[in-house]
C-alpha cells in the first residue's frame, strides 16, 4: 500500500479495498479503551467519500468539502450520529433484544462476521434471503430444522442411515449452514439491524422498513439515508474504515449486555 509523507494510506488506497488485507482485528481489541474520536476516524479514512459526481443530494448535510473531486465527510457529524446509534444499540441490547449484522459486500463480509461473533449477535454475510423478515415464520422453520439437524449430526443420530443417505444429509446441512448459519439461532425478529453497505443490501433494508425494524447503517456519500433510522456518515469501502466503525458497534453491543446484567442483578436484589 502506498503511503503519504505522514505514513498514512493515500486517498486512492483508502478507497481501494483490494489492496488492504482482511484480518480479524477484534480478538485482541480492548473495547473498554476504545474511544470515539475524530482523530481515530481520520486515521482510518472514515472521511473519504465517493467522487462528487456520485454524491446523493440527501448526504449534503454530512459533506464537509470536496477535495480533488472527492467528497470529504464531516467527521464531527459522523461522531455525533455514531454516538446516537451506539446509545440506541446499547439500549435495545439491555432490553434483551438482538441486532442483526448485515454485510454482503465483498470487503465487508469477513469483518461483519467477525464483529457479530465477537459480541454474540446474528449475522448475514452471504446473499440476503428474500422474506427473512416478511416471511419470518418460514425462515424460522428452516433455521429450526438446521439447528436440530446439526444436533443430530453431532450426536451421531444419522448413523442408522446408509453412507449415501448420511452423505446427502451432510450436504443438505452444509448448504443450509452456508445460507443461514449466521441466523440459525435467531428465534425472533431482531430489535434492529446494522447494515455495512446499504446499497448492496437494499433488500434487507426494505424488509426492515416493511416490518418497522429500526435500521442503523453506514452511509457513504452516494447513499440515500432517508430510510435509515440511525445513519452513520462513513466510508464503507475501505477496510480500515469498516474495521473501526464495526469496532464501535461491537462496543455498543457489549455495553448493552453489561447493562442487561446489571438490570438482572437489580431485579434479583429487589426480589431478595
Amino acid at each position: 500500500m502506498e503511503k503519504n509523507n505522514n505514513g498514512l494510506a493515500t486517498e486512492a488506497d483508502q478507497k481501494n479495498p483490494a489492496k488492504q488485507p482482511v484480518v480479524d482485528c477484534f480478538s485482541d481489541l480492548d473495547f473498554s479503551k476504545l474511544e470515539i474520536s475524530v482523530e481515530n476516524m481520520f486515521k482510518g479514512g472514515v472521511h473519504f467519500g465517493h467522487h462528487k459526481s456520485r454524491k446523493n443530494p440527501k448526504m449534503n448535510q454530512y459533506v464537509f468539502a470536496t477535495k480533488e473531486g472527492i467528497n470529504i465527510i464531516n467527521l464531527e457529524k459522523t461522531k455525533e450520529k455514531l454516538e446516537e446509534a451506539m446509545d440506541f444499540i446499547s439500549k435495545i441490547i439491555s432490553e434483551n433484544q438482538e441486532v442483526l449484522f448485515i454485510g454482503t459486500k465483498k470487503q465487508a463480509k469477513k469483518i461483519v462476521e467477525a464483529a457479530a461473533k465477537k459480541c454474540g449477535m446474528p449475522y448475514v454475510t452471504e446473499r440476503w434471503l428474500g422474506g427473512t423478515f416478511t416471511n419470518f415464520s418460514i425462515i424460522s422453520s428452516r433455521t429450526k430444522y438446521l439447528r436440530e439437524g446439526l444436533e443430530k449430526q453431532k450426536n451421531g443420530e444419522y448413523g442408522k442411515y446408509t453412507k449415501f443417505e448420511q452423505m446427502k444429509k451432510a450436504e443438505e446441512l452444509a448448504r443450509l449452514e452456508n445460507k443461514m448459519g449466521g441466523i440459525k439461532n435467531m428465534t425472533k425478529l431482531p430489535g434492529a439491524i446494522f447494515i455495512a453497505s446499504a446499497i448492496e443490501d437494499s433488500l434487507a433494508l426494505d424488509e426492515a422498513v416493511n416490518r418497522n425494524i429500526p435500521v442503523i447503517a453506514l452511509t457513504d456519500t452516494n447513499i440515500d439515508p432517508s430510510k435509515v433510522d440511525y445513519p452513520i456518515p462513513a466510508n464503507e469501502d475501505a477496510v480500515s474504515s469498516l474495521k473501526l466503525m464495526l469496532s464501535y458497534i461491537v462496543k455498543a453491543v457489549l455495553e448493552g449486555k453489561e447493562k442487561r446484567g446489571e438490570i438482572k442483578n437489580e431485579i434479583k436484589e429487589d426480589k431478595g
